[in-house]
């Protein structure tokens, strides 16, 4: 590890088959707490690099439980984190309305390091048991249309990493990974990024998987469509900027998307948000996420269209029916 350090201290690149070789013998337990977070703090010095992120994704990718879907076409959405914003979750919040809207969902998440409450903190509030279970999130999907990868449970070999992040308690480029290695690799996937040039890193990425896939980056700064700003959006066919207005949705400004401070809070806003009691802005920011992520598998349905199934699935029942079949 020293050798490595001198390297990226000196501003060295890892070459592909480095960084997974390097993040291998991380897994492993070759080194210590404080040769770990020297590896992770140098990449907040420093850009990550396209080979250096692709070669950490296929160590990640090699070492994770597998999961058999045995053919169930699904759709994750999720963002990295890392944005600073500390908005609710509006990813995880989205994904049952997919589910609900008839999609299956295989949502991969995770706590929350850089930010107050992460997708597995705020489903532990209410309630969800986490597993790796194949048959137990194969009747999930059946049953309720979702089911939620916890990380730390498909991703056993990160258990050095976790308590390094944890104590660091900042953005590092694990938060780039999370979203690339969902152990499904599902047919469909919304990315939201929390920067420009991670947008273009994972839409190289994409394109060599043969997968469909659409990647978001607000241009304030959100890791997801905010509606605070316009957004950049990009699929394998186009690249595009969308204003709020375009979705025939208001414009929002930060403090309507506060997630709270606990899981708790959190918790509430997600149950708000379903039960149609949320506020506009709230239920605005979710039908957009929701919304784009059904254009995402459906490109030849307008933004519209797709928005007001979303819509529609919170409106119905539908969405919150989803959740309620996920917990029980």
């Amino acid at each position: 590890m020293k050798a490595t350090l001198n390297r990226l201290f000196d501003h060295e690149l890892l070459t592909r088959v480095e960084a997974k070789d390097i993040l291998l013998r991380i897994s492993a337990g070759e080194f210590n707490h404080v040769q770990i977070a020297s590896f992770v703090t140098a990449y907040n010095m420093r850009p990550i690099s396209l080979p250096e992120l692709q070669g950490f994704r296929d160590a990640l990718l090699e070492l994770c439980v597998p999961l058999d879907l045995e053919g169930r076409e699904t759709i994750d959405i999720v963002g990295t984190g890392g944005d600073g914003k500390n908005t609710f979750n509006i990813s995880t919040t989205s994904a049952v309305v997919l589910a609900g809207a008839g999609y299956q969902v295989t949502k991969h998440g995770s706590y929350g390091v850089s930010s107050s409450v992460g997708s597995s903190d705020v489903l532990l509030a209410l309630g969800y048991e986490f597993t790796n279970d194949q048959d137990a999130l194969r009747r999930q999907l059946d049953r309720a249309g979702i089911c939620f990868l916890h990380a730390p449970m498909f991703h056993p070999a990160m258990k050095e990493v976790v308590p390094v992040r944890k104590q660091l308690g900042m953005k590092t480029f694990f938060n780039m990974l999370g979203p690339l290695v969902n152990p499904v690799q599902p047919a469909h996937q919304l990315f939201g990024t929390f920067s420009l040039e991670l947008s273009r890193m994972y839409h190289y990425i994409m394109q060599q998987s043969g997968r469909r896939f659409a990647i978001v980056y607000a241009l304030d700064g959100y890791d997801e469509i905010s509606l605070t700003g316009p957004f950049k959006w990009r699929t394998i066919e186009t690249e595009k900027l969308i204003e709020p207005e375009d979705l025939d949705l208001p414009r929002l400004v930060q403090s309507d998307l506060h997630g709270g401070d606990t899981a708790e809070e959190a918790s509430t806003i997600f149950r708000n948000v379903l039960d149609n009691t949320a506020t506009p802005a709230q239920l605005a920011v979710v039908s957009a996420n929701a919304g784009m992520a059904i254009h995402c598998m459906k490109p030849e349905q307008s933004i519209t269209d797709c928005i007001a199934e979303a819509w529609e699935s919170i409106s119905s029942g539908r969405a919150k029916q989803a959740l309620e079949r996920l917990l029980n």
